[in-house]
């Protein structure tokens, strides 16, 4: 565990080459500020940029994970657990969300994809030293629990798309990342978030033609014979859900040791950081 002399020798490291350049610019001088106000333990770059259909229109989404200094969480003067940001900024729209890494731990061991993303996915635009101990400690807690969620999210995105009569090739992207994530998430205990890495893998070629039509805008709409073709994909990939979750090598819950680890980790973050 890092100590409280190390931390404030700690330089985090910034990737932005994924980015374009106005873009990177904006993200840069956003994730400077937030930085000066919380202790970041990784900012991770979302949304359409990281599931590989990005288009000229995207925005930015950006999810972090901080720390809090654990007087702010034991004493009076408490800090909050979450900070949400949405502007536009030189043309580029912001979405930054950031949470404290104790809920953070708890979602995870309850089997939020969201936050096991952040921790154990890619692009980072910001890491902290600390993320190379947590990682392993959280790669040891996965368990099946996370098929609720990714499945729950999946099955909430075709609803949507069918109650929008003609939807987007972006509604409809959604949800196969969103299913053949946690299709692989199960199967290998690895973090995919780029979809079309992982469409040869699970038999999805022909949804390559999605992200096309996606990257030719945000709001590209299907034609109606569009929708009828990717119905039955979009079946296909909840069925590899749910039998992934069936022949998972994970365990169904978090293992006591795996908890145990998590449990002290944190404890020794919070006393380095009281």
């Amino acid at each position: 565990m890092t100590t409280e002399k190390d931390r404030q020798a700690i330089e985090l490291v910034m990737h932005f080459g994924v980015l374009p350049e106005a873009q990177a610019r904006v993200a840069r001088g956003v994730l400077e500020e937030e930085g000066r106000a919380r202790e970041h333990l990784v900012v991770l770059l979302s949304g359409a940029h990281a599931y590989g259909f990005a288009s000229p229109d995207s925005d930015l989404d950006l999810k972090a994970v901080h720390v809090v200094p654990t007087s702010l969480l034991v004493g009076l003067d408490m800090a909050p657990a979450a900070r949400d940001r949405m502007e536009v900024i030189d043309g580029v729209e912001i979405d930054y969300t950031s949470n404290e890494i104790g809920p953070v731990l708890a979602g995870i061991l309850g089997g939020n994809g969201n936050y096991v993303e952040r921790i154990l996915g890619a692009p980072a635009l910001v890491t902290s030293p600390l993320l190379g101990e947590l990682r392993p400690l959280v790669r040891a807690a996965l368990s099946r629990r996370v098929h609720r969620h990714y499945a729950g999210f999946a099955q909430n995105q075709r609803k949507a798309a069918e109650e929008e009569g003609g939807t987007t090739a972006k509604r409809v992207l959604y949800v196969l990342r969103t299913a053949l994530t946690g299709t692989h998430l199960l199967r290998a205990g690895e973090v995919v978030t780029d979809v079309a890495a992982l469409f040869p893998a699970y038999g999805f070629e022909e949804a390559r033609e999605l992200v096309t039509m996606k990257q030719a805008g945000e709001k590209t709409k299907l034609s109606a014979g569009d929708v009828k073709r990717f119905r039955e994909s979009l079946d296909r990939a909840m069925r590899l859900l749910g039998e992934a979750r069936e022949g998972s090598t994970l365990p169904e819950a978090p293992t006591d040791e795996a908890f145990r680890a998590l449990s002290n980790w944190l404890i020794a973050l919070r006393k380095a950081r009281f």
